[in-house]
């Protein structure tokens, strides 16, 4: 295509309610999106709580290597949570008029129903500015920081998918990363017609060993929070035949992370497993570069960027069968399935793969990257291109 026959660029808004310097997947999809949308030319705004609620602004920042401006809200920290920060409710949405008068984006991209999200899109739906909406939210994936007792919970998550319905019927088309996720969101809400879309990853940043292993180690890469589950991971490893001489690696930091390490101690396992907390993208890669195999316990991941970075460092994985994690992992190909919360299976499933003959454990590191090639976030940007745009051929 010429550039004369290029499109114009657009300037794109995106209302993140997690985003740098917060580690989880809506926060790492935002920041890919919105670097992956500079570099083809955008004119990209972010919309974030800012770290503290003293600073606040419109800031120049680089993200993935690309600047932007990010505008950051004044927000406070939630405190059952160890790093979760909100913006006041009644205060967001004469930000968000305030900024939509300055900015005047063309598209709205939303990455959650809640404060920021639902600010944005009320007061840009008023505007006439065309919204996108990416669903990363389970409002059940938020109980553990409610201090709820069980009887509220029920009325809360009942309440959080009414508050989600009422956002997302703003939106011109509504996204999520998995076909499993969409249908999850379509039974939760009067949402139709929601369109998975892959949160993609750049496979080629990723280095792969495919070289047999001498020693084991296993990894999890992500928050070190209840629903990640990775208390089970634990208990399998003393299930282990101890020939195999197998270690795990936690990466990643969370509110859980003391009761884990007590958890190891009694197991009898604190020797063998590590807890890095926070680390540098550097590191990341390198730790699941030199892995032999990445495991994944959680329920409730809607994608799960972290098992794609690993696919696409040539990791066979071993995850369980829930959510968006079997879109993943083709079973007896790249990785095995097991039963959610069923550590004597995972302990079985790890056993099959660090079992492998080498040519056997070759062929599931290679699909594991031949599988992540789907997820390549060209893909994703020219899909949400064309959303940005009401191009029919984006569904």
């Amino acid at each position: 295509m010429s550039t004369s026959d290029r499109p114009a660029p657009l300037r794109i808004l995106i209302g993140c309610d997690t985003f740098l310097p917060d580690v989880n997947g809506a926060a790492r999809f935002a920041e890919r999106l919105a670097a992956g949308l500079v570099d083809r030319g955008h004119d990209v705004h972010v919309v974030a709580p800012s770290v503290t609620h003293r600073r606040a602004g419109a800031f120049v920042e680089t993200i993935e290597g690309e600047e932007m401006t990010v505008h950051r809200w004044a927000s406070w920290r939630w405190y059952p949570h160890d790093w979760l920060r909100f913006v006041l409710p009644w205060r967001a949405r004469g930000m968000a008029r305030r900024l939509l008068d300055r900015v005047r984006p063309d598209v709205i991209h939303i990455q959650s129903h809640i404060v920021i999200g639902r600010a944005l899109a009320i007061e840009g739906a008023k505007r006439g500015i065309r919204i996108v909406a990416t669903n990363h939210v389970m409002p059940e994936n938020v109980l553990d920081f409610t201090l709820l007792p069980e009887r509220a919970k029920r009325v809360f998550v009942r309440w959080g998918w009414r508050a989600a319905d009422r956002v997302l019927k703003l939106a011109s088309a509504v996204t999520t990363p998995t076909r499993r996720a969409a249908d999850f969101l379509e039974r939760s809400t009067h949402r139709r017609g929601v369109l998975p879309v892959s949160c993609g990853l750049r496979a080629a940043n990723y280095t792969a060993d495919l070289a047999p292993r001498t020693s084991h180690t296993l990894v999890f890469v992500g928050r070190v929070t209840l629903e990640k589950e990775i208390d089970v991971i634990l208990r399998a490893i003393p299930r282990l035949d101890p020939a195999l001489d197998v270690r795990f690696a936690v990466v990643g930091d969370g509110d859980q992370r003391r009761n884990l390490e007590k958890l190891a101690s009694e197991l009898g396992i604190a020797d063998r497993v590590e807890f890095t907390g926070r680390v540098t993208d550097e590191e990341l890669r390198a730790r699941l570069t030199g892995a032999s195999a990445f495991v994944i316990a959680s329920i409730a991941e809607l994608q799960s960027i972290a098992t794609m970075e690993a696919m696409a460092s040539g990791l066979p994985i071993v995850a369980a069968d829930a959510m968006a994690l079997p879109h993943l992992v083709q079973h007896g190909e790249n990785g095995y399935l097991f039963q959610p919360g069923n550590d004597r299976e995972l302990a079985e499933r790890i056993a099959d793969v660090l079992d492998r003959t080498p040519e056997a454990y070759r062929a599931m590191q290679e699909a594991s990257l031949a599988a992540v090639q789907a997820h390549d976030i060209d893909r994703t940007l020219e899909t949400f291109e064309q959303l940005y745009r009401g191009e029919a051929g984006a569904r």
